[in-house]
């Protein structure tokens, strides 16, 4: 089930909201259960036959995070560790079968000249958020974090379809407990009508914006694969527009999931943590990763890098473990290895962002502006973060360098500059440059200049102002469900 489809927005949330604080007036225990049954139901709509696998996921990690607690209440650390170890590996085995086992194997039969093969593997939606919460879960636990065992907000910890298919990666201290609260369990009209604000934005953002710039983006990623094999290259403007079309697409699509979390969340007083503050408005790679995809960063620093030895074992092995992360990270978002080598840019770019502000950045004359050195940064990061982009998105790497030499004028083909604007993108596709310019120029203009949704809030001091909001609220609602069209997931799905 999607939040941009009918059903969703009709049917599901209405009913489980209106569940939801009717039962709390029975029962606290009543209501978690509903939410936490609603949400199972959520899941099981895509694919009932996995509800089973997110089930025997939640009952085994309970069980591993009591065995935990327990050994470290009678003070067996060495048990307490052993439990820690066997639980995370078969987190992680399960991880890797679903997600990289036919990607290990093609890579290894590619090596090796083998037919190994598993069969087509179905990806269960959502496993890397469902794996990496209770990993999260189990550290916590073995840390003494962890205070309340409640099973029923365990199961509504893991499986709350807000965040259930694509995030944020929750903690445990931070949610149970919200579910614990008596105020949770009472309705509150301020926060429901900033979360509709909130998931209003966002699914203006899906489907006006991403939807909107993912045909163009398509486009010309496929134009260019046909292209390369009738040896047609892009054009310096083909390639800079399909990145662009891209860098947008995830960005605004992302985004507007990440709002409707945090409003339909708000809806029913559970604060998720902010996931996204406006990446695109870094000046610094650094900044870039504590403002995208928040919860994945901070677990990675917090799970892996930390572990590791972090910077505290001297600066070469810092930049090793920077690199692992990275590695790690990019191959967290897909079994490909493109993603391999993005996750590999991004620590490379951390790294000289790291070596840039540790050397030269102290060496700089003061009579700088400051903003200069802010807005040459910016440029810098999103540049760097676009052409990364590129790297992501495309089938494979020939592809992607393709696109990233025609970006600097490497091997592009020559602009004919009559038919940049009334022109046929890659003259392999009926996508209008004109169309797409209109899409591109307020879509930057957006998400370089205006605040982050998070800072909204429902103005309820004033009812002219309040009912003004109402209706504003209302009119974007009508005009985005009447947008809707096919089938279209967020990007983050497939993670």
């Amino acid at each position: 089930m999607l939040f941009n489809s009918y059903g969703f927005i009709f049917l599901y949330l209405p009913l489980v909201l209106l569940g939801f604080f009717q039962l709390a007036r029975l029962n606290q225990a009543w209501a978690a259960g509903w939410l936490a049954a609603a949400s199972l139901f959520f899941y099981g709509y895509w694919n009932h036959a996995y509800v089973g696998l997110l089930l025997g996921s939640i009952v085994c990690n309970y069980a591993f995070g009591t065995w935990i607690a327990k050994a470290g209440v009678q003070g067996a650390l060495s048990r307490k560790k052993q439990v820690l170890v066997f639980a995370i590996a078969a987190n992680l085995a399960l991880l890797c079968y679903y997600k990289y086992a036919n990607f290990f194997l093609t890579s290894a039969n590619s090596l090796t000249g083998g037919n190994l093969s598993l069969g087509d593997i179905i990806l269960p939606l959502g496993i890397s958020f469902f794996t990496f919460t209770q990993i999260a879960f189990l550290v916590d636990t073995y840390q003494g974090k962890v205070k309340e065992y409640n099973f029923v907000h365990y199961v509504l910890f893991v499986t709350y379809f807000p965040h259930l298919i694509a995030g944020p990666v929750l903690h445990h201290k931070e949610m149970m407990p919200q579910f614990a609260h008596a105020s949770t369990y009472k309705i509150n009209w301020g926060n429901v009508a900033t979360g509709l604000l909130l998931f209003t934005l966002g699914l203006c953002k899906k489907v006006l914006w991403a939807d909107s710039l993912a045909p163009f983006a398509t486009a010309i990623f496929d134009g260019t694969q046909h292209g390369m094999a009738i040896g047609t290259l892009p054009t310096i403007y083909e390639a800079w527009s399909g990145a662009l079309a891209y860098t947008l697409q995830i960005y605004f699509d992302f985004s507007g999931y990440t709002d409707m979390a945090l409003g339909i969340a708000l809806m029913f007083n559970i604060r998720l943590p902010i996931n996204f503050n406006s990446p695109y408005q870094s000046t610094s790679i650094i900044e870039f990763w504590r403002r995208w995809h928040i919860t994945l960063s901070t677990f990675l620093r917090d799970y892996l890098y930390i572990p590791l030895g972090g910077n505290r074992k001297g600066k070469v092995r810092r930049y090793l473990n920077l690199m692992t992360t990275m590695l790690l990270g990019g191959l967290w978002h897909g079994a490909g290895w493109t993603f391999v080598v993005w996750g590999a840019l991004h620590g490379v770019y951390l790294a000289i962002n790291h070596l840039w502000r540790e050397g030269v950045a102290t060496k700089l004359p003061r009579w700088i502006p400051s903003w200069l050195g802010a807005l040459t940064g910016g440029i810098l990061t999103f540049v760097a973060v676009v052409v990364a982009w590129v790297v992501f998105r495309a089938s494979d790497m020939a592809q992607a360098m393709t696109i990233i030499k025609a970006m600097f004028g490497i091997a592009a083909r020559p602009i004919a500059f009559d038919s940049v604007l009334h022109g046929n993108l890659l003259l392999l596709t009926d996508m209008s440059g004109r169309d797409l310019i209109k899409l591109l120029i307020p879509a930057l203009l957006w998400v370089w200049l205006f605040p982050n949704s998070t800072r909204l809030r429902f103005v309820s001091g004033s009812v002219i102002l309040a009912l003004l909001q109402a209706g504003m609220v209302l009119y974007l609602l009508y005009c985005v469900i009447d947008q809707f069209g096919s089938y279209s997931p967020f990007l983050y799905f497939q993670f």
